[in-house]
This record gives C-alpha cells, sequence and structure tokens, in this order.
C-alpha cells in the first residue's frame, strides 16, 4: 500500500489561494486514482476532487469546481491540490487519499484508503 503525508496548510485570507500537496510513500504511487476530501468541525467529510491514475482525468465537487485544481506528478510520487479564490467556508481539515476500488469518479469515501493525517486550512474574512 502507500502512505501518505498532507502539507500545505495554513491561515489565509479570503480571497487567497494556497497549494497542498500529499507526499507519497512507496513504489505504487502512480497505479492509484486519487482524492481530496475535507472536514469540518461537526461535519462529515466532503468529497472534493479526484484524478485518474495518469492524471489524465479529473472530477470535481461543485463546490469546488473552477476554484481547485487537482493534479500529480507521478515522478515526484506527489498529489496537489490549488485552491484558488478561498471563502470562509473552505475552513478544514484537507485529506489526500487513494483509491482502492470503485469508478475512479467516485465520491464515496468508503472507496478510498491510506488516508493521510491531514492538514489545516483556515480563511479569514
Amino acid at each position: 500500500q502507500v502512505q501518505l503525508v498532507e502539507s500545505g496548510g495554513g491561515l489565509v485570507q479570503a480571497g487567497g489561494s494556497l497549494r497542498l500537496s500529499c507526499a507519497a510513500s512507496g513504489r505504487t504511487f502512480s497505479s492509484y486514482a486519487m482524492g481530496w476530501f475535507r472536514q469540518a468541525p461537526g461535519k462529515e467529510r466532503e468529497f472534493l476532487a479526484t484524478i485518474t491514475w495518469n492524471g489524465g482525468n479529473t472530477y470535481y465537487a461543485d463546490s469546488v469546481k473552477g476554484r481547485f485544481a487537482i493534479s500529480r506528478d507521478n515522478a515526484k510520487n506527489t498529489l496537489y491540490l490549488q485552491m484558488n479564490s478561498l471563502k470562509r467556508e473552505d475552513t478544514a481539515v484537507y485529506y489526500c487519499a487513494a483509491k482502492f476500488q470503485g469508478d475512479w469518479y467516485s465520491r464515496d469515501p468508503r472507496d478510498f484508503g491510506s488516508w493521510g493525517q491531514g492538514t489545516q486550512v483556515t480563511v479569514s474574512s
């Protein structure tokens, strides 16, 4: 399996940008479709975006479409999430995960595994 570590979170003003990274260890990173999720206090884990193993296809939740961009660099074993035009409601812990089952565009967290520890994103007004 693959082990994942997120980074890049922090405090940003509304309208600003952040880029999250998800570093993968192991040789199998390029075998998996990957996804980003987030979880705010008191709320369920929310799907954000997914990308195929080669980066050829991406799929976004409506809440972030046009503002966030998922990408990957298989040579660096790294997944990214570029977040622009951030809003206060984007405040949450952000997680990356590897997709182990289901269709590549599945939004169901149960289809993902090897969750990272998360990185906090706080958007201030």
